[in-house]
C-alpha cells in the first residue's frame, strides 16, 4: 500500500485556509495535510511595500519547518512572497510551490491573453513577473492583464463572503477578449462560481491548479 503524501500549507492569512481545504477534498482527499498559519506576513507585508530580506528569511524558516515535519512536498497560499519561495524552494530537496505557477501555466495554455483579478494590492507586481516568467517557458508571446477588484478583500476579511463573491464577479462581467480569467488569490477561489456564471471565459483558481500539479509530482 502506497504511504499518504504529507503536504504542508503554509498560510499568511487565514481567509487562505477554506478555499485549498476544499481543493484537496474535491481533487486530492487521500493526501494529508499540516496547515501552517503566520497571520503576521500578510500585514508585514502590506506595511512594508516590498519583500524584505528579513521575510525572506522567515519564509524559508516556514518551509525548512515544513521540511522538518516530514512533508512531502509544501505549498504556500499568499500570492505575495513570490522571490521569497522561490529562494525556499532553492533550499530544500522537496518540491516547493508557489501559489501561483499552476494557475498561470494552465492559463497560458489557453491561449495568448489572460485576465487576472485580484484584491490584495502589493500582490500584483509580483504575480505578473510570476506569470511572465512562466509564459517564457510555456509561450513566450502570452500577455496578462490585471484587474482590482475594490473591496473585496475587506469584505471576506469581515466576514461578508457574499460581497466579495459579488464584486468578483461583477468586475469579470465586464472583461472581454480574453482567453482565460484568473482568479488571482487563494482567497478569491471561493468566488469561482459565481464568477463562471458571470462570464463564458474560461475562470481558472490557484487552489485547484496547485492541487492537480502537486498530484501529478508525487504519485
Amino acid at each position: 500500500m502506497t504511504s499518504r503524501k504529507r503536504i504542508a500549507l503554509v498560510h499568511a492569512t487565514p481567509i487562505a485556509i477554506d478555499p485549498i481545504r476544499s481543493a484537496f477534498e474535491a481533487g486530492w482527499p487521500e493526501a494529508e495535510r499540516v496547515n501552517i498559519l503566520e497571520d503576521s506576513l500578510s500585514p508585514d507585508r502590506a506595511r512594508d511595500g516590498a519583500i524584505t530580506d528579513q521575510m525572506s528569511d522567515r519564509i524559508v524558516a516556514l518551509a525548512r519547518y515544513a521540511r522538518m515535519i516530514g512533508s512531502d512536498a509544501v505549498l504556500f497560499t499568499c500570492s505575495s512572497f513570490g522571490t521569497a519561495i522561490e529562494r525556499a524552494a532553492s533550499t530544500l530537496d522537496i518540491p516547493v510551490l508557489k501559489p501561483n505557477e499552476a494557475m498561470f501555466e494552465a492559463a497560458i495554455r489557453k491561449g495568448g491573453r489572460t485576465a487576472m483579478l485580484y484584491t490584495f494590492p502589493p500582490a500584483r507586481e509580483g504575480m505578473e513577473a510570476e506569470f511572465r516568467e512562466e509564459a517564457s517557458r510555456v509561450s513566450p508571446s502570452a500577455e496578462i492583464e490585471s484587474f482590482l477588484v475594490d473591496g473585496a478583500i475587506d469584505a471576506v476579511r469581515a466576514g461578508d463572503e457574499a460581497t466579495h463573491n459579488r464584486l468578483v464577479a461583477e468586475t469579470a462581467a465586464t472583461i472581454e477578449g480574453f482567453d482565460a480569467i484568473t482568479l488571482a488569490h487563494f482567497s478569491t477561489a471561493r468566488a469561482l462560481e459565481a464568477v463562471q456564471a458571470a462570464t463564458p471565459i474560461p475562470v481558472l483558481t490557484s487552489p485547484d491548479a496547485a492541487v492537480a500539479k502537486l498530484r501529478r509530482l508525487l504519485t
